[in-house]
């Protein structure tokens, strides 16, 4: 009993938590994003659904990649023409292929409805989905995400309660997180913005690391995965392009209210001369 609650198994768990963390969050952005196609006031109650009906599938999926990891890991369809397209996909390689194929699908959509000249009201209410449909896309989805990050965890540690406590506690987390990176993101417009070319930026992670997995080759050369510290580097050049450009509006704004200010006050000042 010591040896399974030892202070490696804790350690290792507060490890997992902060890894489920950190990849959970663009989770947490596409959930918002799927959410914001419902009636306003089912939107809070379609996260958390989805959500918590994630969590207890991202269990099932553990255990069975537990059990089976093998099949997962194994070539079920090749395709060879040479000089041209060659590669073998297993079930790992296909699921991470098509979950970000659609996420990058959802996010170059979204972009450019968002820059299109249309009432975007009107569009929201034309595109609404079913309370039913929301929650069955944020599973799916979820379980995509979810997919490299239970790997992981399985390559952390061979504990089952470790793996379990870890899914629990950053599904709960994400749960609570939820509705605020939603109220996040409607209050602050233009953080939608860098939100979607996030999302765009994971897809190509997804895709090239699909790609990888398939052994594939384009016209003779290999997709190579893009590593995650490349990710995490262009992700906060994204947040800080972002921030600062946002500050530098700002001061802008701030300039031409002052000389505006200061034409007034001439103005005035030439009238009564």
């Amino acid at each position: 009993m010591d040896s399974i609650f030892s202070v490696e198994n804790w350690f290792t768990l507060v490890m997992l938590i902060m890894l489920q963390a950190v990849l959970g969050f663009d989770n947490l952005l596409y959930i918002s994003l799927e959410a914001a196609k419902v009636a306003p006031e089912k939107r809070s109650m379609v996260r958390k659904l989805g959500l918590a009906i994630a969590i207890v599938l991202r269990i099932a999926l553990l255990f069975i990649l537990i059990k089976a990891i093998e099949f997962f890991q194994e070539p079920f369809f090749s395709f060879h023409w040479v000089g041209v397209i060659e590669g073998e996909v297993n079930f790992h390689a296909l699921i991470v292929l098509l979950g970000g194929g659609f996420i990058l699908y959802t996010a170059i959509q979204e972009i450019f409805h968002m820059i299109s000249i249309v009432d975007h009201e009107e569009e929201a209410k034309k595109s609404r989905r079913s309370v039913t449909v929301a929650v069955f896309w944020i599973v799916l989805m979820n379980l995509v995400f979810s997919f490299d990050s239970i790997l992981s965890t399985i390559a952390l540690t061979d504990v089952f309660w470790v793996m379990v406590v870890g899914i629990l506690v950053t599904g709960l987390g994400m749960i609570l997180l939820a509705d605020h990176v939603a109220e996040f993101l409607e209050r602050n417009r233009m953080y939608q913005v860098l939100g979607l070319f996030v999302l765009m930026l994971v897809g190509i992670l997804l895709v090239s690391e699909g790609g990888h997995l398939s052994h594939l080759l384009l016209f003779g050369h290999e997709i190579l995965p893009m590593a995650k510290s490349t990710f995490y580097f262009v992700l906060f050049v994204m947040v800080a392009v972002d921030l600062v450009q946002g500050r530098f509006q700002k001061k802008l704004m701030k300039e031409r209210a002052h000389t505006e200010k200061l034409a007034q006050a001439a103005k005035k000042a030439n009238l009564k001369v």
